[in-house]
């Protein structure tokens, strides 16, 4: 049963996390969007933080999911250490190790993944906030100079900047998704080769054994090869 509801909360948290990741990623590509459709003082704030709401939201569900799973991992611990477990303690502690790495793995991207939407939601504002005062500077002095000319530019490679560092960031979730992904499957490999091992020790002995058959045979006809080969020389010579 516990296993269970450790799966099922794995589960959860995965797709969890898989939104999570793509709001963090849309996040700055959309405040661009708005940027540019509303440029006056009148856009209404609910549009400009319903992406802040929703992250706050999935932030407080992924939090709650990862303490009732860190809940299920400790009474699986204390079930393995309490008295009268059956003889499979090496299987039941390879089981709750494997449930262990799941959640560290899960808790290191969700923090992971807050801090980057963080740094981006802060760098935002910082850049939302510089272009207000460029533009609220355009305005009030309605002088297109060359110090104008120059934050813009300076502004547009710093756009450019982020949309690079996005995607490589996005890129980079997306190779440690996969790496995640194909270690878990070589982990279940694993354990289906150990279960397999445990469970046939005879099949294992067999098979020492034919290869050991095997290495003497390839002796012996080796050492026959070599005493005819001399006999032929000798022959050959005399």
């Amino acid at each position: 049963d516990l296993r269970k509801q450790a799966r099922q909360l794995e589960n959860e948290l995965d797709l969890k996390l898989v939104s999570f990741s793509k709001l963090c990623t849309s996040y700055s590509s959309s405040r661009d969007g708005r940027r540019d459709r509303y440029s006056s003082d009148t856009t209404p704030l609910l549009n400009g933080s319903s992406q802040d709401r929703m992250f706050e939201t999935m932030a407080v569900e992924i939090e709650q999911l990862l303490g009732k799973l860190t809940g299920i991992n400790d009474k699986m611990a204390e079930y393995t250490n309490s008295a009268g477990v059956p003889s499979l303690n090496a299987a039941l502690m390879h089981t709750l190790q494997r449930h262990r790495d799941i959640l560290q793995d899960y808790t290191h991207e969700f923090h992971k993944t807050k801090a980057n939407f963080l740094a981006i939601r802060e760098r935002e504002n910082l850049l939302g906030s510089v272009r207000k005062d460029i533009e609220s500077y355009k305005s009030g002095s309605g002088v297109n100079n060359r110090r104008t000319e120059l934050f813009l530019k300076e502004h547009e490679h710093l756009r450019n900047s982020d949309r690079l560092i996005e995607e490589t960031i996005s890129i980079a979730m997306a190779t440690k998704e996969n790496m995640t992904s194909q270690r878990g499957i070589l982990k279940s490999i694993q354990s289906k080769m150990n279960t397999l091992a445990n469970r046939f020790p005879a099949v294992n002995s067999l098979i020492q054994r034919i290869n050991l058959r095997k290495r003497r045979d390839s002796l012996i006809l080796g050492g026959v090869i070599g005493v005819c080969t001399i006999l032929l020389l000798l022959y050959a010579f005399h």
